[in-house]
């Protein structure tokens, strides 16, 4: 379904987080809602999004009056007040609505957002604080993390496997990672394939487990 024919979204807390997810999800060419109970941040972002109010979305009656039913999703980006993030996502989980995306600080507040009624539940800070730790590897240049124990990760060719095929190299087997794609300097991206050697200046998109990605990676 393209964006135009999509259903609003509504995002509610415009701190960092949220005002990011709304200025993207419109950027992306999808209808947004941002609201904050805060007048202020409601004013920074009436010049950047089509439509921002100031509401209290603990009020069932207020997310009735947003008329809500008609939303494809909602992001709850409130981090600061745990009580007004979970009665938020409590309210919306009373009206029926569906799709409940909530910010957590926290391992006990995600589990109450979770049992409130939050389909999904981000810990935004701490991923980017796992994010930042990782790249603090000399050799890796980006690092994206799926769920607990997988991740895509692009680092520096280490040495080991510079100069033979990767067929004898047998990342897969030797460290657990797979060898998805190869950038040389000059060029575009190539898919690797066994018969693919790897040169000394080579960077390399891999696959696999956070923990084998981590011993590859190992300067």
């Amino acid at each position: 379904m393209s964006a135009k024919h999509r259903k609003p979204i509504l995002v509610v807390g415009l701190g960092r987080f949220g005002g990011a997810v709304a200025l993207t999800l419109e950027r992306m060419g999808h209808e947004v809602l941002g609201v904050d109970i805060d007048p202020a941040l409601v004013q920074e972002y009436a010049s950047d999004l089509a439509r921002v109010v100031e509401a209290d979305c603990t009020d069932p009656e207020t997310l009735k009056r947003l008329g809500i039913s008609g939303f494809e999703g909602a992001v709850v980006a409130i981090g600061t007040d745990i009580e007004a993030s979970v009665l938020t996502v409590l309210a919306l989980t009373d009206l029926g609505f569906e799709n409940i995306w909530a910010k957590a600080t926290n391992d006990r507040h995600a589990r109450i957002l979770e049992r409130t009624g939050a389909d999904h539940v981000v810990f935004p800070e701490q991923r980017m604080g796992e994010r930042v730790a990782h790249l603090l590897n000399e050799r890796l240049t980006d690092f994206i993390q799926f769920g607990d124990e997988f991740a895509i990760a692009k680092l520096a060719a280490p040495e080991a496997i510079v100069g033979v095929p990767l067929v004898t190299s047998q990342c897969r087997k030797s460290y657990g990672v797979t060898v998805v794609g190869v950038k040389r300097e000059g060029q575009d991206f190539i898919h690797a394939v066994p018969d693919t050697i790897i040169f000394p200046d080579d960077e390399l998109v891999v696959s696999g487990r956070i923990e084998d990605i981590e011993r590859f990676s190992a300067p």
